[in-house]
């Protein structure tokens, strides 16, 4: 049963994944669609049509045939009456002999047009059986419908025409039955039935259905055929089309479609290649002023690191001598040699970014432990965690997280994100989780101060972008941080994600490939605090906390 159960199991996997195959192939091919459509539309076209002209032929058969039937059993008829009423027999036995002899005369010795005869006593007629027997050619009196007698028995006057079947070689064909009555001397009312049996119209019907099914068959391959060719005529140019801009898309700008006549595909193919000239103008006007931008950011910065340097030097020989100057002055002094840091810092930045832009940023990947980067990364920021009055906190399982990456630019994502927290985080506890799975490692800070306003978290990662420009920053940042963590994330193949609330605080996930080159299929950690649905399961952690007390004294 089991083995049963797992069989069929297995085949309802198969036949749903055939099933999924053909309905993905089948929303894929226009061309297919519109050729099958095409094709079953005919096909109900043509079968109504030849129901309609079979059904017509076919009632017009039998009406015909039931009309010659009528004619031909009323003269028979009226002819085996005048012989009955002329004869001079008077017994019993030589009429029986005289009309046996009459019936079998009426057989049609024709198989185009067969005629059978059957003769039977009356149903009101009294008389016994033994004057005149029933009598029949070659079907018997079984085939006469009770109904019809009686009918014939309630309007001797009129002939009465039924459609019945008969036995016929072995099968039963359709037949047309005229009854009538005639007196037959000695004997009194009989029945005289007249059995036309439709061989030929069933046979003529029979190769009718046959031309039409195979008529139908013939036509709906010439409707698909037709339906391929025009569709070719315009799913071809859709095809090119959709070909060419999936190149322009790529980065071939030099790619048209090719444009002949002057119809409707025509001047679509002429508008295309419009748009396309249009759009390599723009984009080579865009890279050329890109270029001019990145060329002026690196020139620049190169060009002010020498007047810097001097700048520097100046400012380090005052700052080491504010204790000579006045109050004003030495804190001037102090502020002269902050902004220069700050200045030098931004130069960096701003060449790094230039690199990037250039696409000359290069990584230098080794297997390392993750969760050591993120120890290196909490120490350093520990006089700032003081000053701020926070707490930092990191959960993660008391092993190892290898990964390869570039130490010195992941060193420099985190430093990034917890600098960011603490600076937000109003004081509050900011907690750093480490994770891992199959593929992916990933690290989260997350803050409790002032968080993000709704749409805020896809801006963070802008340039030069802050939520609130007048706020005080005890680091002076530059604006550049999260841009470059997310393009060092992006360099690695992995993703740099935020989440915030007003009030709530902020999440930061930084999720990167464990070996170099796989893609990344979902995060070890989840986003926001409490993700809709769970992230795949990793080991409960082990909360190794790294307490830095805030400095002692008033906030």
């Amino acid at each position: 049963m089991r083995r049963a159960a797992r069989g069929l199991a297995l085949a309802r996997e198969v036949l749903a994944r055939r099933t999924r195959t053909l309905l993905r192939w089948w929303r894929a091919n226009l061309q297919v669609r519109v050729v099958a459509l095409t094709m079953l539309l005919g096909l109900v076209v043509i079968v109504a049509v030849q129901a309609f002209l079979y059904q017509r032929t076919s009632v017009g058969l039998v009406e015909g045939r039931i009309v010659t039937a009528r004619e031909d059993a009323a003269m028979r008829a009226r002819d085996i009456q005048a012989r009955l009423d002329s004869t001079d027999q008077i017994d019993v036995e030589s009429i029986r002999q005289f009309t046996y002899d009459l019936i079998r005369a009426q057989e049609s010795q024709s198989l185009e047009a067969g005629r059978e005869v059957i003769l039977t006593r009356a149903i009101d007629n009294l008389r016994g059986p033994e004057r005149i027997p029933t009598m029949w050619t070659d079907v018997d009196v079984g085939v006469v419908p009770t109904a019809l007698r009686r009918v014939l028995a309630a309007d001797p006057q009129h002939q009465q025409v039924q459609v019945i079947t008969v036995p016929r070689g072995g099968t039963n064909v359709p037949a047309v039955i005229v009854g009538s009555r005639i007196l037959v001397p000695q004997a009194g009312q009989q029945e005289l039935y007249f059995v036309f049996p439709l061989d030929r119209e069933d046979a003529i019907m029979t190769m009718m259905l046959r031309t039409f099914a195979l008529g139908a068959l013939v036509l709906v391959g010439l409707i698909g055929l037709v339906a391929y060719v025009v569709t070719r005529l315009v799913v071809d140019p859709v095809r090119e089309a959709a070909a060419v801009a999936g190149r322009l898309s790529s980065g071939r700008l030099d790619e048209r479609m090719h444009v002949s006549g002057e119809d409707e595909l025509a001047r679509l193919a002429r508008a295309f290649n419009d748009m396309a000239d249009s759009l390599q103008t723009q984009i080579r006007r865009l890279e050329d002023l890109s270029r001019l931008q990145q060329r002026f950011v690196s020139d620049v910065s190169h060009e002010l690191r020498t007047p810097l340097t001097t700048i520097r030097m100046a400012a380090e020989v005052i700052h080491a001598s504010r204790g000579d100057f006045a109050v004003p002055v030495a804190r001037s002094t102090e502020l002269l040699a902050s902004e220069v840091d700050r200045f030098d810092e931004l130069l960096a930045e701003l060449l790094e970014i230039s690199r990037y832009d250039a696409g000359g940023a290069v990584l230098e990947r080794s297997e390392v432990d993750v969760r050591d980067v993120v120890d290196r990364v909490v120490d350093s920021c520990t006089t700032l965690a003081r000053a701020k009055g926070s707490t930092v906190s990191v959960s993660a399982q008391a092993r190892a997280y290898p990964c390869e990456m570039d130490t010195r630019r992941v060193e420099r994502i985190l430093r990034n994100l917890l600098v960011n927290a603490l600076e937000h985080g109003e004081g509050r506890p900011v907690e750093i989780e480490l994770a891992d799975n199959d593929r992916a490692v990933g690290v989260a800070v997350r803050d409790h101060g002032v968080g993000l306003e709704p749409g805020q978290a896809a801006l963070v990662f802008n340039r030069f972008w802050r939520a609130d420009p007048a706020r005080n920053r005890t680091t002076g940042g530059t604006g550049l941080g999260l841009a470059i963590a997310l393009e060092d994330a992006r360099l690695h193949g992995g993703w740099l994600q935020a989440w915030g609330r007003p009030g709530a605080g902020a999440r930061f996930r930084l999720t990167l490939p464990r070996v170099a080159g796989e893609t990344i299929e979902h995060a070890p950690l989840s986003l926001g605090p409490d993700p809709a649905s769970p992230e795949p399961a990793s080991p409960e952690p082990q909360a190794r906390v790294t307490a830095l007390p805030p400095a002692a004294g008033p906030r």
